[in-house]
């Protein structure tokens, strides 16, 4: 066995391989950028060497620097993770030659299978089912519309070396795919290094369906079952699961042993991952295989009971498979939710910046300690404190429940959201809790184009379902209550002015936007003075009997039962709208309420609305991030639609449109300038 491993990446991943390298008693060095020197792996690893600047192209993608540092620190293999060099053949190739294992397939198998095109041939020779497509690279856009319209729409433009939603685009017309092959060629060659596209019929209502391969050097190959992850956004994975609530026992079966075919015919080494496209009548053809660990990998390790870093490590070390295909577990239900830094009331647009909070929920499971007990686990690579920097992917943590079956999973991992405290940057958090408890998700009947049906216009705060609206006021009510309790016994105030707790309040959420703030009455049924965390509160008719332990002060995440139930919600003060609200989180909506006595209330009322100003005149950014490219210059006069600028954070490109026609007066910002959130681009006459 290795003494001493280097892990090629950063963030999560890196943490989650240190994890399992400590357990097996092996050392561990990781390489960092400039923006990665204070990183939370850096922190974990027993030595840490610096690559470069920030930028991926000038630090993690420098395989020639991975390999000295390896050398120069005396490290007998190099684990990729996923992302950057992981599906690299000539790294892989590179490492081997350099007399270091590389903890993932050989370079011959990730050239056959890492390669989109070569793999989809090489399926093809196996008998395999592919989905009709142009597999040689295309050279022009004006030939990718062509080879587009002889598929026959809708088509995916994908890249290559492609992966995680970058370089791949649906084209439904000639213009999306002259529009799509460009930006996919961007994408890919920024991302990865390589632009070559290709272009396959698009499968309408298709699931997403992969399954999780195993092989070591002696030829034995394995299927750890499936993974259902087919909740995509934009082609990037929000939840998955494993095992699928659509495919039957037989089909699992099917996909599992033609997956282990296609890995044989490769002599396939580590964990892999071959991705399927499945009907609605459960036919299956496949898309892809990834030669490397799948962001996702912890599902599986929940329902099986293995830890798949170690089994990697193991084979890369020559060891055999300690199981065979009949000993692999498939118990309960697993489910991953990917905690992004993106603003999902703002059309999902990145957030970087300080974690001034950073809070997970309670966890059991840990990683790189694999069993099927039922549970909490959360895999991150950041800390409180820390920065999200706006050049790598947006991801901050992997939150994974395994509970006893699929309803039972749902509930403990909407739990384990409402108690995930992230502050100081906007996360999918709200998103997540609407996905899991919106029907469709529930009764297992969704498909890739789950997202876009329900969310065509983006995601809003009314498109939270909840099933106590009126429980969030109570609970803002049932906070007030402690506060004013504690003020009540303060000693010296005068008389006839003391606070007093009272009975009748006015629950007023605030809208900012508009100023149409809206009023519940709310009445004080019970509340005991001498144990103050208990309270019966009436609102809309309804009765809230609320009882907790917490702290008051900076407490965010509170738990406690209501009406006998178990809630986990969030409270904070001070924040928002007024320093006087309470900002109130559960199940994904939110709403920021003052809780005043009626005479307030009655005056509160005449207050004037102050509108916000007229930013109608100004381009400002969204997101921070890297102004790419400026397309207009002074005096141009531009139409509604009309492309204004280019932004690029965490490797992905916005684009910004003119939402109105106008002329430009005046370009603030210029080329090449990291932008901050809302600043100007642009100013119109």
């Amino acid at each position: 066995m290795f003494k001493k491993i280097l892990i090629a990446n950063r963030g999560e991943i890196a943490c989650r391989v240190i994890a399992t390298a400590k357990k097996m008693g092996i050392a561990t060095v990781a390489v960092y950028s400039d923006a990665d020197k204070e990183a939370r792996f850096v922190q974990m690893a027993d030595e840490a060497v610096r690559l470069g600047p920030p930028p991926s192209r000038e630090s993690y993608l420098l395989g020639d620097k991975i390999i000295e540092a390896a050398k120069a620190t005396g490290a007998e293999a190099i684990h990729p993770g996923y992302g950057f060099l992981s599906e690299n053949e000539e790294f892989a190739r590179k490492v081997e030659e350099n007399g270091i294992a590389f903890i993932g397939p050989k370079h011959e198998a990730i050239a056959a299978m890492g390669d989109k095109i070569a793999s989809k041939k090489l399926a093809e020779q196996a008998k395999v089912n592919t989905i009709p497509g142009y597999n040689d690279p295309i050279e022009s856009a004006e030939k990718a519309v062509e080879i587009a319209k002889g598929i026959g729409y809708p088509v995916m433009i994908k890249a290559s070396a492609g992966g995680g939603g970058k370089g791949l685009r649906v084209a439904f017309n000639d213009k999306e795919a002259l529009e799509g092959f460009e930006s996919c060629r961007n994408e890919a060659r920024n991302s990865f290094g390589d632009d070559r596209v290709f272009i396959e019929k698009f499968v309408e209502q298709p699931r997403h369906i992969e399954i999780q391969v195993l092989g070591d050097a002696h030829g034995n190959v394995v299927y750890l079952h499936e993974r259902e992850c087919s909740i995509q956004r934009r082609h990037q994975k929000v939840i998955e699961e494993a095992p699928s609530p659509f495919i039957s026992a037989e089909t699992r079966k099917a996909m599992g042993e033609q997956a282990v075919a296609l890995a044989k015919a490769v002599k396939y080494q580590s964990a892999g991952t071959v991705e399927f496209v499945v009907g609605k009548n459960q036919d299956f053809y496949f898309l892809e295989m990834n030669t490397r660990l799948q962001v996702e990998h912890p599902v599986t390790e929940c329902i099986t009971g293995l830890d798949l870093v170690e089994q990697m490590i193991r084979v890369a070390a020559g060891e055999k498979l300690a199981f065979t295909q009949a000993d692999v577990k498939l118990e309960g239900w697993a489910i991953e939710c990917r905690i992004n830094a993106e603003d999902p009331f703002r059309n999902f647009l990145p957030s970087t910046g300080r974690l001034v909070r950073f809070a997970p929920p309670e966890q059991n499971l840990q990683q790189g300690q694999a069993s099927t007990d039922l549970g909490v686990r959360v895999d991150t690579g950041v800390y409180e404190g820390g920065e999200i920097p706006m050049y790598y992917d947006s991801m901050i943590a992997k939150l994974i429940v395994h509970g006893k079956d699929r309803a039972d999973a749902i509930a403990r991992m909407r739990e384990a959201l409402n108690g995930f405290v992230i502050r100081g940057i906007s996360s999918n958090i709200p998103f997540q809790a609407a996905l899991l408890s919106h029907p469709d998700f529930v009764s297992g009947n969704f498909n890739t184009g789950f997202i876009a049906q329900h969310y065509p216009e983006g995601f809003r705060a009314e498109d939270v379902h909840h099933d106590e609206p009126q429980f969030l006021q109570a609970l803002a009510v049932w906070t007030t209550l402690r506060f004013r309790d504690r003020a009540s016994r303060i000693s010296g105030q005068f008389a006839g002015q003391e606070v007093r707790v009272g009975k009748e309040f006015v629950v007023i959420e605030l809208d900012a936007r508009q100023g149409q703030h809206t009023y519940a009455d709310a009445l004080v049924e019970q509340y005991e003075h001498e144990q103050a965390d208990k309270a019966v509160v009436v609102i809309g008719g309804k009765r809230y009997e609320l009882q907790a332990q917490t702290a008051l002060g900076h407490q965010v995440a509170v738990q406690g039962t209501v009406n006998g139930q178990p809630f986990t919600a969030q409270i904070e003060r001070g924040v928002g709208k007024s320093p006087l609200a309470l900002r109130i989180s559960h199940n994904g909506r939110q709403i920021e309420a003052m809780v005043l006595t009626t005479r307030r209330a009655e005056l509160f009322r005449l207050m004037p609305f102050k509108a916000p100003p007229d930013l109608s005149k100004f381009l400002l950014s969204p997101m921070p991030g890297l102004l790419v490219n400026v397309e207009v210059q002074p005096g141009q006069k531009v139409q509604a639609g009309e492309r204004l600028a280019v932004i690029e954070a965490m490797k992905m490109e916005n684009v910004l449109f003119a939402a109105q026609d106008g002329v430009v007066s005046k370009v603030v910002a210029s080329k090449g300038e990291s932008l901050a959130v809302d600043q100007v681009i642009l100013e119109f006459e």
